[in-house]
């Protein structure tokens, strides 16, 4: 079946992007085509699906399953993704070559080299009869790396125009050339963290950042989330849920402050991390939901000499889903989709598990 993916030149896929925040499952369906080492892209549909309470609860109470519960979430939520998958398909009428799904990460400790993404890709090829490719971390974890982040190879041969490529999601991720070298990592939590405070006061984010303008800078919470052993070590490095509730939140649940200059003393955390990838006559790209955020925007162009650019909202909300859908192409043609030289791998590696309906 992969064979005769490797002497194609074009290629229709969708991309299926599932992130830590939560805001829903994103879809993108885009045609590539390969020509002389270039890559090009066009994307024809786009969407996300808001999940329903019933998945938000099962997702977010997930890594507290029992060992049987966390697989049998990993069959249904498979057939949810393969689901709508051919849903979308059904109504765009958008014909895919293959399907390549990030799933959701339930866990990532890639220094003890696990790390755990639910939905079954036999269950996404099982449902839509087309080839799909997921579980595309693993590997690179195997080889001794991070196992993320993943998209840099995307921003490397798809948006090679930017110097910088920042994504704010969960967390703030940013990749660049060094030396003839991709480097990539994770900054610091963004929506992850603001999202929490925003769900105490009844809302899902903080639109605008209009919580976050309420509070106050508090100095000595602020000196204590920058002094954060992460932020001391270098790349390649990656976060997730587990150093959030080991390290992050105790530092900001032991001062007894309010919860608006908690926030807002976050949201200039955010920015000074961000404002450390500082060079000047440089462009960066920021894509991703933080993106809308114009408090959090304006903090880091203030704090920042970089050329800030904001792409058109396709590439904003879907950008990741679009490189993942990218990743999927370059693992059926066989080629590097994983870097070495952002993960802390041992070798660059083809990444990911192919299922064949």
């Amino acid at each position: 079946m992969i064979k005769q993916f490797r002497t194609k030149n074009t290629f229709s896929a969708i991309g299926l992007m599932s992130g830590t925040s939560l805001d829903g499952l994103d879809i993108v369906a885009a045609n590539f085509n390969f020509q002389n080492n270039n890559f090009d892209f066009e994307i024809i549909e786009a969407e996300t699906i808001p999940y329903a309470e019933t998945w938000l609860y099962r997702l977010l109470k997930a890594p507290n399953l029992s060992g049987k519960e966390l697989f049998q979430l990993h069959t249904e939520y498979g057939k949810y993704l393969g689901l709508k998958t051919l849903d979308f398909i059904k109504r765009t009428g958008f014909n895919p070559d293959l399907i390549a799904s990030h799933g959701h990460t339930v866990f990532h400790q890639p220094e003890k080299r696990f790390t755990f993404q639910i939905g079954n890709g036999a269950e996404i090829a099982a449902r839509t009869s087309c080839t799909t490719v997921a579980d595309f971390r693993v590997t690179d974890v195997a080889l001794g790396g991070q196992g993320a982040p993943l998209v840099p190879i995307g921003d490397r041969l798809l948006f090679s125009d930017y110097n910088y490529c920042l994504n704010l999601g969960g967390f703030a991720n940013v990749s660049f050339e060094q030396k003839d070298k991709r480097i990539a990592y994770d900054i610091c939590p963004v929506n992850f963290v603001l999202n929490h405070f925003a769900e105490k006061k009844g809302l899902a984010y903080d639109k605008n950042g209009e919580l976050g303008k309420q509070g106050k800078i508090n100095s000595e919470l602020l000196e204590r989330l920058n002094q954060l052993k992460f932020y001391r070590q270098n790349p390649p490095k990656s976060l997730g849920r587990e150093w959030m509730e080991n390290e992050f939140f105790p530092v900001i649940d032991s001062f007894e402050i309010s919860d608006s200059d908690k926030m807002r003393t976050v949201y200039e955390h955010i920015a000074v991390q961000i404002a450390r990838i500082n060079s000047k006559k440089s462009k960066l790209l920021i894509t991703g939901g933080g993106t809308f955020n114009t408090f959090l925007i304006e903090r880091i162009k203030d704090l920042s000499t970089l050329e800030v650019v904001k792409p058109g909202i396709e590439i904003i909300n879907y950008k990741e889903a679009l490189i993942f859908a990218f990743l999927g192409v370059l693992r059926l043609q066989n080629k590097i989709n994983c870097l070495a030289s952002v993960t802390g791998a041992s070798s660059d590696s083809c990444c990911g598990a192919v299922f064949s309906a």
